[in-house]
């Protein structure tokens, strides 16, 4: 067990996102997740290493974030959009990672944006763009993007093609994306009731 934590640490290390590679009995890659977020309000999450132990509380109160409840057991499957007076303003379905590609967790900015975009690691045989409005927010290539949210990704957040426009349009280099495996819908309730069953 020892080793295993020490090879975890290393691996955090060499990667700037919020899991590590290890290999089952079976050697098939495993993506052990480094970090978890928890949200505590609608702009409020409690953010933990999962390696160290040590955690804090990062409040997004007056900022504009998205927040992705990933499509695994517990979570939502959705993102949600908060403007910078903490209303959820927009919120739709989503596909994340699978368990070999799967999606980290944390608090990340969006660094690029590009409207027409393919994959450099896993590039459509088409030659059609399979990752058109791309925000991509970490390092490795993990992004939010248009994409069928009918089966999940390589480890980026697919954006049903309705509603990625609309959220590539709003959101800038300042946006935080906020990726967790809890639900965050009891936070946005109250503001989606307000905004779809006008």
């Amino acid at each position: 067990m020892y080793y295993l934590k020490l090879l975890l640490i290393f691996c955090v290390l060499l990667t700037t996102t919020s899991f590590a590679a290890v290999k089952d009995d079976n050697q098939s890659t495993v993506k052990v997740l480094t970090h978890e977020v928890i949200p505590l309000s609608k702009t409020t999450f409690r953010e933990r290493d999962l390696i160290t132990g040590q955690s804090s509380i990062v409040d997004l109160t007056d900022k504009s974030f998205i927040v992705v409840s990933v499509r695994e057991k517990g979570s939502d499957g959705r993102f949600y959009a908060i403007d910078r007076d903490g209303t959820v303003w927009w919120s739709g379905t989503i596909t994340s990672g699978t368990m070999e590609y799967r999606t980290p967790s944390g608090i990340f900015r969006i660094f690029q944006k590009k409207r027409y975009h393919m994959s450099k690691e896993f590039p459509s045989d088409d030659g059609i763009n399979n990752m058109d409005y791309m925000m991509k927010f970490t390092l490795n290539g993990h992004a939010l993007h248009k994409g069928s949210v009918g089966w999940l990704s390589h480890g980026c957040i697919h954006i049903d093609p309705k509603d990625v426009p609309i959220i590539y349009n709003w959101s800038d280099h300042k946006t935080k994306v906020v990726i967790t495996r809890q639900s965050y819908m009891p936070f946005a309730r109250n503001d989606l009731k307000r905004i779809y069953l006008k």
